[in-house]
């Protein structure tokens, strides 16, 4: 009569092995399934087309995260607005996962429907800003809004709490654009966000970035809108459409090692008669 050889060591060790590598799959294809998941709600927030504006030339450049579930809280906008101006936003949500990517979602969504009853930057983050907080959330929002009035050259800015913007001439002049601004959307009722009034000429570039594209491990905010003023000049006096612009300003955050998704956009001055 035969006898069963009871189990050793080894074949004990080896069924572990076993669990532990059938736990560990499944644990990978959950993650891939939250960034696959992660990855498209970020993709279906943000506009896939930009609008018409005579004499102008819009782009927008979006990198993401690189940790995480490699989504986050930034976006861009543009959009044409009942009076036949452009409406331009940036802005981040704050946070790194899913709900902040759909916050964004609600923030984007409420600037669009808000421009259909005020165009005025600055109360119309007045209105997001309440709208938010009638939410009932603890996540906030930094924003730039421009209204831009392509017929004469115009943009009018109000800003939330975010960045500063980029600006550049054909002459080579460059630098940071100055503006009082505002606090932050989401955070306290009845804000007031002042609106600073420019003129972009021909052959001139204003860039709108988020910090992810001018933070990194090793770089100040400072230090990063100063190499984005250099881009900008450089790109200005060499005449680089705005495409190749916004596609070196986000190479750049990529190649300094910034861990924080980042958005561009550029609106660059082709001058009359010109259509892209």
């Amino acid at each position: 009569m035969s006898r069963k050889r009871p189990p050793d060591d080894g074949d004990e060790l080896l069924t572990r092995l076993g669990a532990l590598t059938a736990q560990a799959r499944e644990r990978a294809e959950l993650q891939r399934s939250l960034v696959e998941l992660a990855v498209a709600l970020q993709r279906g927030m943000l506009p896939s087309d930009m609008p018409v504006a005579p004499g102008f030339h819009l782009a927008v450049q979006y990198a993401p995260a690189f940790q995480g579930l490699n989504v986050g809280g930034d976006w861009y906008d543009a959009f044409t607005m009942p009076d036949g101006r452009i409406g331009l936003s940036i802005g981040d949500v704050q946070g790194h996962n899913i709900e902040a990517a759909a916050f964004m979602g609600q923030v984007r969504v409420g600037l669009r429907a808000l421009a259909s009853v005020t165009s005025e930057p600055g109360e119309l983050l007045c209105r997001t800003n309440d709208l938010l907080l009638s939410l009932g959330t603890d996540l906030f929002a930094t924003c730039t809004f421009m209204r831009l009035d392509p017929s004469a050259g115009v943009l009018e800015s109000a800003r939330a709490g975010h960045i500063p913007c980029v600006w550049a001439t054909a002459d080579g002049k460059s630098g940071v654009a100055e503006d009082e601004g505002g606090p932050p959307l989401g955070v306290q009722k009845g804000q007031d966000y002042p609106v600073t009034r420019y003129r972009l000429d021909t052959g001139g570039v204003f860039v709108l970035v988020t910090d992810g594209v001018v933070e990194g491990p090793s770089l100040s905010a400072d230090e990063g809108l100063d190499e984005v003023v250099r881009l900008a000049g450089v790109a200005a006096v060499a005449g680089m459409d705005a495409d190749s612009l916004a596609a070196a300003v986000i190479k750049g955050a990529e190649r300094v090692g910034h861990e924080d998704d980042a958005a561009v956009l550029v609106v660059g001055h082709d001058g009359p008669g010109v259509r892209r």
